[in-house]
């Protein structure tokens, strides 16, 4: 297992753009000049170097540039237009706050926007920008040593990648089919991003609750581990009644605490889990299975939901309608494949939780199995379908062409790992956060490494 000695800094990357508009609030001090930086500045790339100018101002640096406060507790730095919730259908620009280290890095005529910042305080600020921060005591807990494993597990995992010089592949293709996850390929130039790809850090903004800062304080350290490494832990909003297993999301490798959990305190007797068999999937969607995750009870769910996340509220079971010109039109623009007309989409492989790992879309013109579950969401949306947790229903139309499809799903998101509304409901009926973390990371074991 990786030891830690004392609290690790991570690299955040928070932007990337032609030009970034950012203010200094105090005294910053950057390697290579004596004065201090203070104010409002403009970055941009100028004859291939990176260019800041100021009010009173101006630099030049060939690769990058680290501005450092002199006092972190008092001193902060503003970026302006950070887009939130990428290709989500609650995209949006803000303009954040950040404390600690503010790097700009140079990159294919682009500034990459980095927050150098201790990890503790990095956690404070993720789990009130992924929730609300008036969760309950042992739901933040047990967010918080979920996001610490996760981080921590990223960074073991991106250092071995290195170290091996191996190619990390994230994707199958060939004529039959066009298999792609999306992980760890995108950053190689920090630890992880700012948004919902990695987990959701909109700085000092999001740090609004004395009880989030005594969550992270009050687990400090401690993590999951699966034998003697750190668990990549992972959680998604609903899962829809079980969660799905890892190697069925992302790259093909069993994690004995990633695996499918039923999300209740018993598996319910009238269904059958065994989703090779469609009918059995076909009954589970349909209907409405007892779980943690089961709830419309307003007072759990806003804790959980955000604003913008509260303009979805049919999370565990849901419907998407789509006519025929609908959904050949969107299916063309999102894969860049002309099917011509949509004739079916048939489930060809379902995860542990009913989730699709493989779907075939059959054209008039195409067919073709596309997979992995974010694959099929992203195909199917025009930012991302709730879950790949879903059946086809066809209507009306002529020569095998349906004028209509119903998708009729489960859960939102990916569903690995500790399922967040879930979670919030055994929080309220009293687990603390070690159990909840045990429920969904089976044989899984919490232990503090620094």
């Amino acid at each position: 297992m990786s030891g830690y000695e004392s609290e690790p800094l991570i690299n955040v990357g928070i932007l990337t753009d032609k030009k970034i508009k950012f203010e200094l609030y105090g005294d910053f001090s950057s390697y290579g000049f004596k004065h201090f930086f203070s104010g409002r500045y403009e970055a941009e790339i100028v004859n291939d170097r990176i260019v800041c100018k100021g009010d009173k101002d101006k630099i030049e640096i060939t690769d990058e540039i680290i501005f450092e406060p002199q006092d972190t507790e008092i001193e902060s730095f503003l970026i302006r237009d950070v887009v939130i919730g990428v290709k989500f259908h609650w995209e949006r620009k803000e303009k954040q706050r950040f404390t600690h280290s503010l790097k700009l890095l140079k990159e294919n005529g682009n500034i990459v926007v980095i927050n150098i910042i201790p990890i503790e305080k990095y956690l404070m600020s993720v789990i009130s920008s992924e929730m609300s921060a008036k969760c309950s005591m042992q739901m933040l807990k047990a967010t918080a040593v979920v996001s610490r494993s996760w981080l921590l597990a990223q960074i073991e995992k991106s250092k071995q990648i290195k170290s091996e010089h191996s190619d990390y592949k994230t994707m199958h293709r060939s004529e039959e089919e066009l298999i792609k996850w999306y992980d760890r390929e995108d950053h190689k130039l920090f630890d992880v991003c700012a948004d919902d790809h990695c987990q959701r850090y909109q700085g000092v903004t999001k740090m609004t609750s004395d009880a989030v800062r005594k969550a992270v304080e009050q687990t400090a350290g401690i993590v999951l581990l699966e034998g003697d490494k750190i668990l990549d832990a992972r959680f998604s909003k609903s899962c829809g009644g079980i969660s799905e297993s890892f190697e069925n999301v992302w790259e093909p490798v069993k994690h004995p605490s990633l695996s499918a959990v039923y999300d209740y305190k018993f598996i319910a007797d009238d269904y059958n889990d065994d989703f090779t068999k469609e009918e059995n999937a076909v009954k589970w969607i349909r209907e409405n299975p007892p779980a943690f995750c089961n709830t419309s009870d307003p007072k759990i769910l806003n804790q959980i939901l955000l604003d913008y996340d509260q303009e979805t509220k049919d999370f565990y079971r849901w419907k998407v309608e789509f006519t025929q010109n609908q959904l050949s039109d969107l299916i063309k623009r999102k894969s860049g494949i002309d099917f011509g007309q949509i004739k079916d989409l048939i489930p060809v492989e379902r995860g542990f939780s009913s989730r699709l790992v493989k779907l075939k879309i059959i054209g008039t013109k195409k067919t073709l199995t596309i997979g992995k579950e974010l694959e099929i969401r992203r195909t199917l949306s025009e930012t991302h379908l709730y879950s790949s947790a879903f059946i086809v229903e066809k209507y009306g139309g002529a020569d095998g062409v349906p004028e209509k499809f119903i998708l009729r799903g489960a859960g939102w998101g990916h569903g690995v790992g500790l399922c967040q509304i879930g979670a919030a409901v055994m929080a309220e009926q009293g687990y603390q956060f070690d159990e909840i973390a045990i429920h969904y990371f089976k044989g899984a074991v919490l232990k503090k490494i620094y």
